[in-house]
C-alpha cells in the first residue's frame, strides 16, 4: 500500500522491522505523471517473523500496485546496504527501468567481513555526479553526495517541491552509524555541515521514520551532537586510556543492548578521525595482550 505525502511523492514500507531500520525501510516514488522514480527499493528479503514472505516479493509487488500502468524510469539507490538496493534487480527485471544513482562499492575482507553489511550485486548503468539531474514528467531529481555513513551515500532534491530524500544520512528517530572502515566522521560531518547550508531543501524524507519538517534545526543539532560526543570521548580519555565498550558504556547510558555493537562504531569513527588530526592515539603498549584496543591520549 502507498501513502501519499505531497502531490509528486509516495511511500511504501517494506516489512524489515528492526532496531536498525525503525519500521522498515521506506521506498519512494517520485511522479504522478506519464512516468515515475524508484527510490530505495529496499531489502531482497522483506521477510518479517512469521510470514513467509523470502525473497521480497511482497514489496515488489506493493511497490508496482502503486506503480500502476506508469513507466519506470529510474530505479534510484541513495547507498548499497543491504536494506536498500538489493530490490533493485528484481525491480529491474520487472519493469525493464535502468538502476541509476549512487556507486557500487566493494570492500575487501578486512577481519570479519568488513564488506557484509553491502550489497555485493549492485550494478547501477549510470552513476549521479554531485549536482547532475534526472528529469521525468513533472519532476526533476538532483543528485547530493553526502559521504560519511557509507563512502557512496547520495541524498536526493526534488527540485520542484524542496524535498530531500536523505536515505541514512539524516533521519528524525536516530542518528546515523558512521561505521570503519567505509563510513568516515570526517566526511559526515562534512555533509552534515553542506546540508545545513542549503536553504532550498524544506523537508526531509528520510529512509527509515518520519518526515523531517525541520531539517535545519534538526541537522543543527545534529552537528552539535556529534561535537558532543566528540567531546565525551576527549574528557574520558584525558581521564585514563579507555577501550571501546567501556566508552560506550559511560556515553550511552539507557542504550538497548542490541545497539552497543553500533553505537561501538561510531565510537570508532569518532577515535579513527581524532587520530587523523594527532589527538589520540592507540596505546600499543596496553592493547597488545588485550582483546580490545586501548585509546589513550595523544602526548
Amino acid at each position: 500500500m502507498s501513502v501519499e505525502l505531497e502531490p509528486l511523492v509516495r511511500r511504501v514500507l517494506a516489512p524489515n522491522a528492526s532496531p536498525f531500520t525503525f519500521t522498515g525501510t521506506q521506498t519512494y516514488l517520485v511522479g504522478y505523471g506519464a512516468d515515475v522514480a524508484v527510490i530505495d527499493p529496499g531489502p531482497a528479503d522483506t521477510g518479517a517473523p512469521g510470514h513467509a514472505d523470502t525473497n521480497g516479493s511482497g514489496h515488489i509487488d506493493a511497490i508496482l500496485a502503486a506503480i500502476g500502468s506508469q513507466r519506470v524510469v529510474a530505479i534510484m539507490c541513495t547507498h548499497t546496504h543491504r536494506d536498500h538496493s538489493p530490490a533493485a534487480r528484481p525491480l529491474q527485471a520487472a519493469t525493464g527501468a535502468p538502476i541509476i544513482g549512487c556507486a557500487p562499492l566493494a570492500l575487501a575482507d578486512n577481519g570479519p567481513r568488513a564488506d557484509s553489511e553491502f550489497d555485493p550485486l549492485y550494478e547501477p548503468i549510470r552513476v549521479l555526479a554531485d549536482g547532475e539531474q534526472l528529469s521525468g514528467d513533472g519532476w526533476t531529481i538532483e543528485a547530493v553526495h553526502t559521504p560519511g555513513h557509507t563512502s557512496n551515500h547520495l541524498c536526493y532534491a526534488l527540485v520542484e517541491s524542496g524535498a530531500l530524500f536523505t536515505g541514512d544520512h539524516v533521519m528524525g528517530w536516530s542518528t546515523s552509524v558512521v561505521s570503519p572502515p567505509d563510513g568516515d566522521m570526517a566526511a559526515y560531518m562534512a555533509s552534515l555541515q553542506k546540508l545545513y547550508e542549503r536553504p532550498q531543501d524544506k523537508v526531509y524524507y528520510p529512509a527509515h521514520g518520519p518526515a523531517v519538517t525541520n531539517p535545519h534545526q534538526l541537522v543543527r543539532g545534529m552537528i552539535g551532537h556529534r561535537r558532543q560526543r566528540e567531546a565525551q570521548i576527549l574528557r574520558l580519555l584525558g581521564d585514563a586510556p579507555h577501550a571501546i565498550p567501556a566508552m560506550v558504556a559511560a556515553m550511552y547510558k539507557g542504550l538497548d543492548p542490541r545497539l552497543n555493537g553500533a553505537a561501538g562504531r561510531s565510537v570508532l569513527a569518532h577515535l579513527v578521525d581524532l587520530e587523523r588530526q594527532g589527538r589520540v592515539v592507540q596505546s600499543r603498549a596496553l592493547t597488545d595482550s588485550l582483546a580490545e584496543p586501548i585509546w589513550a591520549m595523544q602526548t
